[in-house]
Parts: structure tokens; sequence; C-alpha cells
């Protein structure tokens, strides 16, 4: 039951509201202009607030305004006999849940208050602790690699190459490795080498001497020497031109860079690269130079995809909806929402999500963030309909969620390795047999892509 404060001048229209707010099991209280109402709001608490947007004194907006300067306010809906472009934006603007036109039907304010009301507060997830911007968030097995693989890394001058698809996360973890290590002091600068055309990639990565070629009308250091003393990121390194991979391999092997037009220049810079193509595949097609490649590659560090990492979305997506709330609570993630977090296949990973985030904090007016809101996740999917469309990921007891988590990843992980269990068992980070133990338990819903490419010495007895 909630509680909803109706301001409105005409009395008729008040007591319709509040009958019909009591039949759909909610208390009603009642002003009849704009200062009545706020008195009311300094002593008493509304769940949601039916607002009149023309009234004698203070008009709606006016008392729109003053309730969203009140810590914690209650969602707002304007009511309009007369709904214009103008006052709808203006509505919105200041904070209203929602615009509509006078007058509201019974299963239109049931609906309504349904998009209003905070009425899974009580189920939602619960608010993580706050993570600075930037920050490495994930609990995943193959985060917790990658964050053991940083931990290793930070202190090293080895050069690093970073894999994974687009989206994935590759400069937050050059980020880390950077903060984390004895260089964090130095500067750390990005390039992304996808979006500098081949003729100026030059100059920006060793700088030029003024003079070198026309529009040169002064010194620059370049990257390299901006980097001095700390790290540069190549990002996107395999869309490079293949007569730029030959100055920045002698760049890596001498640590020396050249200025165009200038004399070389001894440099003390720690690379890490980053690509989300297959350089090896490159190679194959001429693509991209082979000793660049074991250049950079001293230390290859593949980050997954988010569709398999299902353990961190909910904490990634929790940790963008912090990082939106501008100062206020921030929002908080429904059971359903979560699941329908975790059935959508992120094909733009982190960044998808994270985008995704906050549009659902800029546009939900409510605390609480529901499946509904995140309805526009649906156009990205594969095919509509299918078991991750209509799977409820947190439904049932605990073991029954880790069992629905386990069975999910396990066919992933077959489908991957195209059914070679050891590969699998490699790729989710346990032991064949272990593998083989689950493949049993749960039977045909994993099982049907595995293939018998192991000895049967490696199978456990109970197997055989």
């Amino acid at each position: 039951m909630a509680t909803v404060l109706i301001v409105d001048d005409d009395l008729a229209l008040r007591r319709a509201i509040a009958t019909t707010l009591a039949d759909l099991g909610h208390d009603a209280a009642e002003a009849a202009d704009g200062e009545t109402a706020l008195a009311w709001l300094s002593h008493h608490h509304a769940d949601a607030v039916l607002l009149d947007l023309r009234m004698p004194g203070m008009d709606g907006m006016d008392v729109l305004r003053r309730i969203r300067t009140r810590p914690n306010p209650p969602p707002v809906t304007v009511l309009t006999a007369v709904p214009t472009s103008d006052n709808t934006i203006e509505a919105m603007r200041l904070g209203a849940a929602d615009h509509l036109a006078k007058p509201i039907g019974r299963d239109a304010l049931r609906a309504l208050l349904s998009r209003m009301l905070p009425t899974i507060d009580a189920t939602a997830t619960a608010a993580p602790p706050h993570a600075g911007e930037g920050e490495l968030v994930g609990t995943s097995s193959a985060m917790r690699e990658v964050q053991k693989s940083i931990g290793m890394l930070a202190d090293s001058d080895a050069t690093v190459l970073l894999l994974g698809e687009t989206g994935s996360g590759k400069e937050v973890v050059a980020r880390a490795i950077h903060r984390h290590g004895r260089r964090a002091q130095a500067p750390f600068v990005p390039v992304n080498c996808a979006a500098i055309p081949a003729e100026l990639l030059e100059s920006l990565l060793f700088g030029h001497v003024r003079g070198a070629f026309t529009g040169a009308l002064a010194d620059r250091s370049g990257s390299f020497r901006d980097a001095q003393g700390g790290t540069l990121f190549l990002d996107e390194i395999g869309d490079m031109d293949l007569a730029m991979q030959a100055k920045l391999l002698r760049a890596l092997q001498e640590r020396v860079v050249t200025p165009v037009g200038g004399r070389p220049v001894a440099i003390d810079v720690r690379v890490i690269a980053a690509t989300h193509r297959d350089l090896l595949h490159a190679i194959r097609h001429g693509k991209f130079r082979e000793d660049l490649y074991y250049r950079l590659g001293v230390v290859p560090v593949s980050l997954p995809p988010l569709r398999e990492r299902l353990a961190d979305i909910i904490p990634l997506a929790e940790h963008f909806l912090a990082l939106s709330a501008d100062g206020g609570p921030p929002k908080r993630l429904s059971p359903d929402a979560a699941s329908r977090l975790l059935a959508h296949p992120w094909p733009g990973n982190v960044r998808e999500l994270l985008n995704a985030m906050k549009r659902a904090s800029t546009l939900v007016r409510r605390s609480v963030i529901a499946a509904e809101d995140l309805a526009f996740l649906a156009t990205h999917d594969s095919q509509p309909g299918t078991q991750a469309d209509t799977i409820d990921w947190l439904a049932g007891t605990l073991p029954e969620v880790v069992a629905r988590v386990e069975i999910e990843l396990i066919r992933r992980a077959l489908a991957a390795s195209g059914g070679n269990r050891a590969q699998a068992a490699e790729q989710l980070g346990i032991r064949r047999q272990l593998l083989y133990q689950k493949l049993e338990r749960y039977g045909p819903a994993v099982s049907a892509n595995a293939t018998d490419d192991v000895p049967e010495a490696d199978r456990p007895a109970a197997s055989k």
C-alpha cells in the first residue's frame, strides 16, 4: 500500500482519482493548490504525487520545482487538460516521472502507479559499495586471472599486448597496470592508432621539429616523449599502417625515437598495446609484421567477453549506476531487471553495459530499475524468443541458480571449443575430472556438444 498525494483544484476530479486509488489498494491524500500540497509534504510522506499543471496561485511547474529540491523527493506525474510540447518538455526537464493528459482512466492510473511506485524496493538488489571511476570491477574466475596478471606485471617494464573484443575494457586494464606499478606517478598517454591517419601518426608518436613539413609551425614532442618515465598505451595497434609498424618496431628495439626532421632521442617508456583483431590472422595475410607482434606480445593478456563473465554483469551494472548517480543515491536493479541483464548477449561488452546503465539511470525516474526499463536491450538479441530471452536466471533456490549458471557456462565453453572437453575445462578454469562430473550431473542439458576427445584414462572411474 502506498500513499499518493493528489494536487488539483478540481474537487470532483480529486475525489474520482482518490476513489480509484482506494480500489487499487492505496491511500490518497488531497490538496487543492500548490501551497497546501507543499505544506502537507513538510509533515507527511508521499510515495507519489499526481500534480495538476494549471491551478490558482502557484502553478504545477513551480510546485514540481520545489518538490524536486526536497531531499529524497517522491516521483511526480504532471496532469494537464491541455498538453503541449512546451509544458511536456519543461515538466520532464524539471524531473517529472511522467506527463499525461486528463482525464486518466483506471487502467492508465494502475499502469502509471506501477511505473512510479517503488513496489520492488524490498526485493531489489542491495546497493553496492561505491567504486571509483576506471576501477576494475569483477569477481569471475576469468577476471580474477586478469587481476592476478596485472599484479605480476605492474612493476615490470615488459611490453604487454592486451587482446579482447571491442568494449571489453582493454584501456581500463592498461590504466590499472600503470596505476599499480612503479611508474604510477609518471604520465599515462593513450593513443588510438585507428583514429589517426597514417600520415599524421608518425608525428603524433615521435614528434617533429619546427619547419619539418608544411604546417609544422612549432616543435612537437610526440606521445613517446610525453609519456617519458610512464606508460604509452597504443590502442587498436592492429589497425596501424605497415610502414608505421616498421618505425614503431625500431623505437621499441632501440628505445630511441626520431622526431620528423630531428635527431634521435632516448626514451624510457613502458609500452602497452591493445587490439580486438586476430593478429596471427593478419600476419598470415601480410597485414601485420610478425617481428612487431613478438616484440609487442612479450606478455599477452586476453580479456574475456562479457557474455563469458556472468558473475561480473550485475556488479558492473551496479557500479555504473553508482557512477551515474550525480551525487545522489544510485538507482538499483530489481530481480527481473538483473535477470534481463544476465540473459542479454552483450555484443558491445562492458562499454555496451555502461551505456545501457547510463540510459536507464537518466530515463528512469524511480529508484529501482525494472525489466521493462531495459526493453531496448531486446533489439540486440540474436533471436527473439530464444532461451536467453525467457530464462529467469535468479528464480528459485541458491543451488538452482548456481546450477543454471553452471549449465550455461559449460554449454558455452563446449560450443567455443567445438566440443573438446579438455579445452572447455581449461577455459572454465577447472580440472577435466570435475567437468566430467558436472556433465554426468547435468546430463543432456550440456553434454550434447561434447566429444570423446580425451584418453579414457583421464576420465573418472564412474564415467567408464
